[in-house]
């Protein structure tokens, strides 16, 4: 190994210590421990431990009180930025060949993610996805803890990718991902953003930095990326004003680079129009109507034409969890399965059933709301379920650390008086749905909210096995 003293650096030099990263690397040491500080335990905290395991390169945010005399100490006030420039090195610049979309928003980044895999899957292309549901490497699924990884899981998912010969990868960007730098080093041809409304405000404390946290994703975008934005989103305009990308805009109300109408809308799908081209989708809903149509704009930017690409967008399905239709057979229900987990996205969801529902169809909505997430947004849900369901059912969601009842407690507090009449509480995620589908009458509308594709339930630090969708084909 080399005199470590050397290679001792306190600032952002970082050409040196790849250098002995890579000179470690090809002896086969145990060569680099990097130390964050994370929302529940600090990196800084295992540095002891690593320099016992024999590492003797820690890459950290602050410099610990104690030095190993035979270790070297990479510290910088752009910690991201260093260790994006030598992972790239590490993995061996897997970004190369490769066309990387990002997607971000509170509400449509899984779908228009996976829509734009599907899409380009389907026009022989060999691709990468990275989203909440899962992550996709040339067909092989993996699945995601995060809606976006750590940045080392990150370079180690890109360089899966390249070795799997993928042209294209697309990308959640959470804002969470965004603030704490998981994407710094990384290249992106497209950046889009979907919308942006209540959420997360537990971690970023208002929904100024909530905003901001998603606008730095568009500042780091060079002059050679599209920045493809939602023009009618009021705080559009935000995300880009600082961004070196050409800005390129979709909508269905304002003036627009790309313009879309919805000419019907129903359960089974959607007809549209797009840039004066009428076109059936097989997604329902106003929301769907903006993912389809950023999927087109970010397709037409990275160089496809318009006819190939509506007509294989034609054949494209919902996504697992969003607006996911399940039948009741003999008992002429319908079941529906919603990711929504936001205020916006459940009042978008419950619009939708409305504007589409039979005369006479009633709308019952099972909803609740995540423990240790934003306890701001729970009784704006309970309202909103409310005010556009005919009846709703509360319930639990993922509750985590936190007490079931005392969540249900929090989202009855706006509605006890004005809709005592029009709620029920259930604790039990099953019973609840059972109690809707009970309650419900032969050709009604039973939504179950909340959870989406997810396949478990987290109660007290645990995932336990949990289907809303299957729990709707068993009560239905």
């Amino acid at each position: 190994m080399p005199d470590a003293k050397e290679y001792h650096i306190c600032g952002t030099t970082e050409q040196t210590i790849v250098r002995f990263v890579f000179d470690s690397r090809q002896a086969g040491e145990q060569i680099a421990f990097v130390a964050k500080r994370g929302s529940n335990s600090d990196g800084h905290d295992f540095i002891g431990d690593a320099l016992a395991r024999g590492s003797r390169v820690i890459f950290c945010e602050h410099l610990p009180s104690e030095l190993h005399p035979e270790a070297c100490y990479v510290s910088s006030n752009a910690f991201p930025e260093l260790l994006g420039k030598v992972l790239n090195r590490f993995f061996g610049y897997p970004q190369q060949g490769m066309t990387i979309v990002g997607v971000t928003g509170t509400n449509g980044k899984t779908t228009v993610a996976r829509l734009l895999y599907e899409l380009y899957t389907g026009l022989g292309h060999r691709c990468g996805l990275l989203s909440t549901i899962e992550n996709i490497v040339g067909g092989n699924v993996f699945p995601a803890t995060h809606t976006t990884p750590d940045q080392i899981g990150l370079f180690e998912l890109l360089r899966m990718m390249h070795d799997a010969e993928c042209s294209y990868v697309f990308m959640e960007v959470s804002s969470h991902a965004a603030d704490q730098g998981r994407i710094d080093g990384v290249e992106f041809a497209c950046g889009i953003f979907t919308n942006i409304t209540h959420d997360h405000l537990d971690y970023h404390g208002s929904f100024k930095s909530y905003l901001y946290a998603k606008k730095t994703f568009f500042d780091r975008l060079n002059k050679k990326a599209f920045a493809i934005i939602n023009a009618d989103d009021l705080n559009a305009e935000v995300m880009v004003q600082n961004t070196r990308a050409k800005c390129v805009t979709y909508g269905l109300r304002q003036i627009a680079d790309h313009k879309g109408r919805i000419l019907e809308n129903t359960l089974d799908g959607l007809l549209l129009q797009f840039d004066g081209v009428e076109w059936n989708a097989r997604l329902t809903g106003v929301f769907n109507a903006y993912n389809l149509l950023a999927v087109y704009t970010c397709a037409l930017c990275l160089g496809k034409e318009s006819d190939e690409v509506l007509e294989r967008m034609s054949g494209l399905l919902p996504v697992a969890g969003r607006m996911e239709l399940v039948s009741g057979g003999k008992s002429g229900k319908t079941g529906i399965v919603d990711y929504a987990h936001t205020p916006d996205a459940l009042e978008k969801v419950i619009t939708t059933l409305l504007e589409l529902r039979k005369p006479g169809q009633q709308i019952l909505t099972v909803v609740g709301c995540g423990g240790d997430r934003d306890r701001r947004k729970r009784p704006v849900m309970a309202e909103i379920a409310c005010m556009l369901s005919d009846r709703v059912v509360f319930t639990s969601d993922n509750p985590r650390s936190e007490s079931p009842d005392d969540i249900l407690r929090e989202m009855e507090q706006a509605v006890r008086l004005k809709y005592s009449t029009k709620y029920v509480v259930v604790p039990d995620r099953e019973q609840a749905i059972r109690t809707a589908c009970m309650m419900a009458g032969s050709d009604d509308i039973v939504l179950v909210a909340g959870k989406g594709h997810e396949k478990y339930q987290e109660i007290g630090g645990k995932k336990l096995p949990f289907d809303d969708v299957e729990m709707l084909k068993t009560h239905l």
